[in-house]
């Protein structure tokens, strides 16, 4: 325990070190929600991959490699989707984001569909949807003390010790807002995608020379996946890469990082490197998990099997540093949630109807962080049998946001009538299916209910278009903010001007 609790202990002090050292006065809430626009190609693409892969892909991700075998690969195959989605939106969303100084994903809806109503809705779907994943978070710190400690704690005990470190960490979110989180995402990313990368083909050579694991000699039931006739339905893998792709970018702590970069170029040159650092963990990861479903301990518990397989091939050294991996994983992901979350409360809820000073939004920010903190850690102490079903029932619902955000960067033709009334028909579609069906839809032959909500959603979204006029006010604002992401550089603008607020 002291060599596997010190090397936590050791990594822990050096982020905080590194957090100390960078620490600046934020000048305004633009500062303190998106970093003052600051951060390169290199911060960009590890803060994406610390807050987009979270420390659950060690073990929820690792099990099912261990269980399911090729079907892991789906999210692979997404995550890589989303990053081509970051060259998609970087012009449009970074030069809208600059010019009308945005600092949310809800902010991008109220300049979109010139409504302050909008920010609310997207706002409140995208927390209400993101705190049962940052619950799940925290309890799968459990995981890891209680592998820390060589099984001495018990998993309620390792729970609690993981929702107070990660906690006590969330103070140096709250004090330094996003320039923090993308400082720490920078160290933590390349610990855990680099270095945990590298460990991982590690172990993948100590598996094949010394267990003599090869993708040749497992079960050959872990090269299947669902087709005609199968329980879960023959579109069931397209369904999950479609809507993991899509849904992505919905998520506000996902969506904010296209605020924080210095440039448009920044944001393309993130996603080129975020491209084979995603290629280069996923596979190393899946295959890892693959080779280790001939490890007996690791079958028994596959939720374990990067503490299994890492301490008997290491002992109790690369355990540690296996542990250190993932709370540098589990760290970033929690700190972009609250983060992003903060920033939310005090400018989409509170700040969306009450005049503040900058100043005063800071504080809002960071009291919503700090409270969003003890919820989160006091839910995550509690025995809650439903929670992972209502994580993934948030998922169906966070990706209704994709219509109205997709298709109003590029269509003009959207208008917030159908903005507004394609979210709620998609959410309540995809709730309702999946509290009704508990994801298994008879008649979906594997599409989930969120894919009927979308379809519902993008219905109503496209109906609407047609069949409301705009203004010709309304059609010359639109105008304007497309042709500004024509321009070669971004329209001179009122930095500090607030997007047209028309009533719904």
């Amino acid at each position: 325990m002291i060599v596997t609790f010190g090397l936590l202990a050791l990594f822990f002090a050096f982020v905080v070190w590194t957090l100390h050292r960078n620490r600046t006065v934020d000048q305004s809430f633009t500062d303190y929600a998106v970093g003052g626009r600051s951060f390169g190609a290199r911060y960009q693409a590890m803060s994406f991959l610390n807050t987009w892969y979270p420390g659950s892909m060690f073990t929820a991700f690792g099990a099912l490699s261990v269980t399911a075998g090729v079907m892991s690969f789906y999210v692979l195959s997404y995550s890589l989707l989303t990053v081509v989605l970051l060259f998609v939106l970087a012009r449009p969303v970074w030069i809208w984001g600059k010019t009308y100084d945005l600092r949310t994903q809800g902010d991008l809806f109220a300049l979109r569909y010139g409504s302050r109503h909008i920010r609310t809705i997207a706002a409140v779907i995208g927390i209400v949807s993101g705190l049962p994943w940052l619950v799940l978070g925290m309890q799968a710190l459990g995981n890891l003390f209680q592998a820390m400690s060589l099984g001495a704690l018990s998993f309620s005990t390792s729970v609690l010790v993981g929702v107070i470190v990660i906690a006590v960490r969330q103070i140096w979110t709250v004090r330094m807002g996003m320039r923090g989180v993308v400082i720490s995402d920078y160290v933590q990313g390349i610990v855990a995608y680099v270095f945990g990368g590298m460990m991982l083909v590690g172990l993948i050579v100590w598996l094949a020379q010394v267990r003599g694991a090869t993708l040749w000699t497992i079960d050959p039931k872990l090269y299947a996946i669902p087709g005609l006739g199968s329980k879960e339905g023959p579109l069931y893998l397209f369904a999950l890469m479609f809507t993991g792709a899509l849904g992505g970018w919905c998520w506000p702590y996902i969506f904010v990082r296209l605020f924080t970069a210095d440039g448009v170029r920044s944001l393309k040159k993130s996603a080129a490197l975020a491209v084979p650092l995603t290629l280069f963990f996923g596979v190393a990861l899946l295959i890892f998990g693959m080779l280790a479903s001939t490890t007996p301990e690791a079958v028994a518990k596959p939720d374990d099997v990067w503490f299994i397989i890492s301490q008997q091939a290491g002992g109790v050294v690369l355990l540690g540093l296996a542990g250190v991996v993932l709370l540098a994983a589990s760290m970033g992901h929690t700190d972009g949630n609250i983060q992003a979350y903060g920033a939310q409360l005090a400018n989409d809820l509170v700040g969306n109807y009450v005049e503040l000073d900058q100043k005063q939004m800071i504080v809002i920010a960071k009291v919503g962080m700090l409270l969003l903190t003890l919820l989160a850690s006091w839910l995550a102490t509690l025995t809650l049998p439903a929670l992972f079903s209502l994580a993934v029932l948030a998922y169906q619902g966070i990706i209704q946001l994709a219509i109205p955000q997709f298709l109003g960067i590029f269509w003009k033709k959207g208008n917030r009538e159908g903005a507004i009334a394609g979210m709620v028909l998609g959410f309540v579609t995809a709730v309702g299916l999946e509290l009704a069906y508990g994801g298994q839809l008879p008649f979906g032959y594997g599409l989930t209910s969120g894919c009927f909500g979308l379809a519902a959603n993008l219905a109503v979204y496209v109906a609407l278009a047609y069949l409301l006029p705009r203004s010709e006010e309304e059609s010359r604002r639109i105008d304007e903010l497309f042709s500004a992401v024509r321009r070669p550089r971004p329209a001179r603008a009122d930095l500090t001007a607030a997007p047209q607020d028309q009533p719904v």
